[in-house]
């Protein structure tokens, strides 16, 4: 299914788009902002499919002549803006999938739409080119720009696009949606909620991928003896958690997590609404063994952690740092 109640949260974006259609107020351009995997293409999709359905009743239908290309990802009027380059969107690829292309009519629908991901790479010089694109578009000519961050987007460029800026799903919203849609137990969709913080596409991702309940799996048995560790298991677990730089932030997040839940059992002795109330004899013994402060310094040097290594300060230091903060609090 493909509609706008398929949109899991952000309806201030479903609102605003429902208005353009139902009122005709149609922006040439759009910017998308939102975490990766937060489900800006998703929105693009239904919205570009919305915009070119024949049936405008109830659009997207999914059932007209065009939804049904669209869902099979062969709209001829709905175009997907690629890059060859995997860290940089240059001009070459705005000039001629966008800005040449655009001087061609729609094959055969009201619209000519682009989709671009990742707008975020766009070079300064691409941006440039994209510019008077937007500044004298064709009254067929709609793009969509999907970004992570709009700090890399020339003033000029947002100036002209609407700028939708979507927002962390609701926890509850989350859980219900892995729990009703992919049919995942609750004591699952606790965990992949939570580490998910508000993004559906993390959710989900989570929910399905063996190697983050490999990564639980350890870190878990890392915190349940990490007072026991002397300085060189310490460094033999660091180099083990370095298998996993990709996924450093969720390794984080597990550990955050962690001492989130020993920080509300200190709070309320209730293990009822703990992520791993599975694990309440070990969570138990954290809130025993720290006061608040030390729980509170501890979830201080997680973020430090996070901010470090997304600023390539050095994996080892970085880690070491961590533990030897947790020993002491």
């Amino acid at each position: 299914m493909a509609t706008f109640d398929d949109i899991v949260g952000q309806e201030q974006i479903k609102n605003h788009l429902h208005k353009a259609l139902t009122t005709g107020q149609i922006s040439h351009a759009y910017i998308i902002n939102g975490e990766r995997s937060a489900g800006k293409e998703f929105i693009a999709k239904i919205f570009a499919m919305a915009l070119q359905c024949e049936n405008r009743e109830q659009a997207p239908c999914q059932e007209c002549h065009s939804c049904r290309q669209a869902l099979s990802g062969n709209q001829p009027d709905i175009i997907y803006v690629s890059h060859e380059k995997p860290n940089t969107i240059g001009v070459d690829d705005i000039r001629t999938q966008i800005v040449n292309d655009m001087a061609i009519k729609p094959y055969s629908s009201p619209y000519k739409i682009y989709i671009m991901n990742e707008g975020e790479k766009m070079t300064k010089q691409a941006q440039n080119a994209l510019l008077k694109t937007l500044e004298e578009p064709p009254a067929y000519g709609i793009i969509l720009i999907l970004t992570t961050g709009t700090d890399s987007l020339l003033q000029t460029i947002l100036s002209r696009c609407v700028v939708l800026n979507m927002k962390p799903v609701r926890d509850e919203l989350v859980r219900r949606f892995l729990m009703e849609e992919l049919r995942i137990p609750d004591y699952k969709a606790d965990v992949c909620t939570a580490f998910a913080r508000g993004n559906v596409g993390k959710a989900k991702a989570l929910a399905v991928s063996e190697e983050f309940d490999n990564i639980k799996s350890e870190a878990v048995t890392l915190l349940k003896n990490i007072y026991d560790l002397d300085i060189s298991e310490m460094v033999k677990a660091i180099k083990k958690i370095a298998e996993y730089k990709f996924n450093i932030d969720d390794y984080l997040d597990i550990i955050l997590v962690w001492y989130r839940d020993a920080l509300m059992f200190k709070a309320t002795n209730d293990a009822n609404h703990l992520i791993f109330r599975d694990e309440i004899q070990y969570i138990r013994k954290v809130a025993d063994r720290s006061s608040y402060e030390g729980i509170g310094n501890i979830i201080t040097a997680l973020e430090t952690a996070k901010r470090r290594l997304s600023s390539n300060v050095n994996f080892d230091l970085t880690m070491e740092l961590l533990f030897l903060s947790i020993k002491e609090n």
